[in-house]
């Protein structure tokens, strides 16, 4: 199946075509099933979206209580003394999905899940990182890791960490059939959640990945965090392998820093350097693939048309 791109004027637009897209999307899979499947991103690039697509379900356009949702990603180690404190902390992501769509909506969803990020001890799993240096290994090139358990760690808890934790959100969504529509953005570097730039693609589900100094710094440095001490220093997110596991992709991109990783996704081959480029394999397979951009974020597409066309890359200007 090829490659959709859609370019938009702006970011307003951007939101308006992707919530369009979402919105038929969903209709047409709840006439097919009972239930739809929603996978949901955080960050700037899909908040209009949201807003568009709760009003729409606000005014009777789909059933938002048929829909169960999964999030990519979630922080480890948000300051607070128990998991509701980690759960409601300003920064964690389930507090950005209540704020910004789950609590617009009238009728809420059947279920919303986050990776379980915050039921970890941050100090704990350190510690047992630290004494247990056999049951695991640091995968990636760049500054963000990967920490991948082996089968069966002798540490009890990263064996919890494992089992529970990453596997466990992996059955929860395979469950449900998997995950009918996915909704991603762009990071800096093509990353998609916390699928850093390096990180390889096999066994890519749901990983425990450790932040590079710098994501901690600029987390300071932005205003989230007071000092060094309280920013998280591991995430578990979804890899590019289990994102592009879904019945289709919508992918939002808009402004200048997303014009290169981008156009690397598909104008260069598929690389851990842009785990975004993993669509390529995607699409290959079959997958339904739709880039909703901005002229910005598209810019270095249109001057390659005919390249992308023999890629079978279809761009739009809507």
């Amino acid at each position: 199946m090829p490659i959709t791109v859609l370019i938009t004027h702006d970011a307003e637009h951007m939101s308006e075509v992707a919530a369009d897209i979402v919105k038929k999307t969903l209709v047409r899979i709840l006439r097919k099933k009972r239930e739809a499947v929603l996978g949901l991103a955080t960050g700037n690039s899909p908040t209009g979206l949201y807003k568009r697509l709760a009003r729409a379900a606000n005014e009777g356009a789909f059933d938002s209580g048929r829909i169960r949702s999964f999030n990519l990603d979630e922080y480890v180690g948000l300051p607070g003394e128990n998991v509701q404190q980690r759960v409601i902390h300003p920064e964690s992501y389930c507090y950005f999905m209540i704020q910004e769509f789950f609590g617009l909506l009238q009728k809420k969803f059947i279920e919303t899940y986050l990776p379980y990020g915050s039921l970890i001890e941050q100090k704990q799993l350190i510690q047992e990182l630290k004494a247990y240096p056999e049951d695991w290994e640091e995968l990636g090139r760049e500054a963000g890791k990967s920490i991948v358990m082996k089968a069966r760690p002798t540490s009890k808890y990263l064996a919890w960490v494992k089992t529970a934790i990453l596997d466990g959100y992996r059955r929860k969504i395979r469950s449900v059939g998997g995950i009918d529509l996915q909704v991603i953005g762009v990071g800096g570097r093509g990353h998609v959640a916390f699928h850093e730039s390096g990180i390889p693609f096999k066994n890519s589900q749901v990983m425990l990945v450790k932040l590079d100094d710098n994501t901690i710094a600029n987390a300071v440095a932005d205003g989230h965090f007071m000092s060094k001490k309280e920013p998280p220093h591991y995430a578990v997110s979804m890899g590019a392998e289990l994102v592009y596991q879904a019945g289709a992709v919508v992918l939002l991109a808009n402004g200048e820093r997303k014009t290169k990783p981008v156009a690397d996704s598909l104008l260069k081959e598929v690389s851990p350097d842009v785990p975004i480029s993993y669509g390529q394999v995607y699409a290959q397979k079959g997958g339904h693939l739709i880039y909703v951009l901005d002229q910005i974020a598209a810019r270095e597409l249109l001057a390659y048309k005919k390249v992308l066309k023999e890629k079978r890359v279809e761009i739009k200007i809507v």
